[in-house]
């Protein structure tokens, strides 16, 4: 499962306190078993809006696999590549603008790309489905 809670206390390390510090301005971070993206999901509209989680791959998996720095991200975006909700996943941490961890197969720096790429889009979902019906189309 996908989810993030951010923590007001940066980290100042990295993960299991080994090697040099981790920036101070970034968040702690850690996948649990509900969805906390903050001032992302409120209400019916949000239930609805999250009901993939249930199906996703990775809701039984440590959370400490799918956040991880750098090159390894992409090791761990592997259990994506056959997940029924990928695009859901990516499409929600895109809308919400989620910073850390690999979500719907994209990486950190994936997705940041795509942000950059597209600052047009309002709801990412509607355009993976847009680029989908393309594809299909074509």
């Amino acid at each position: 499962m996908h989810v993030l809670h951010l923590k007001s206390a940066p980290l100042t390390q990295r993960p299991g306190g080994r090697g040099s510090p981790v920036s101070a301005t970034r968040p702690a971070a850690r996948r649990t078993s509900a969805v906390s993206v903050p001032g992302s999901i409120h209400g019916v509209d949000g239930e609805s809006r999250i009901a993939w989680v249930s199906k996703a791959l990775c809701r039984s998996t440590d959370p400490d696999e799918l956040f991880v720095r750098g090159a390894a991200q992409r090791k761990a975006a592997v259990i994506c590549r056959h997940c029924p909700v990928m695009a859901e996943c990516g499409a929600d941490a895109l809308d919400n603008r989620v910073e850390f961890g690999v979500w719907g197969g994209m990486t950190e720096r994936q997705r940041r790309a795509l942000l950059k790429q597209h600052p047009e889009v309002v709801s990412w979902a509607e355009f993976f489905s847009s680029q989908r019906k393309h594809r299909s189309v074509s």
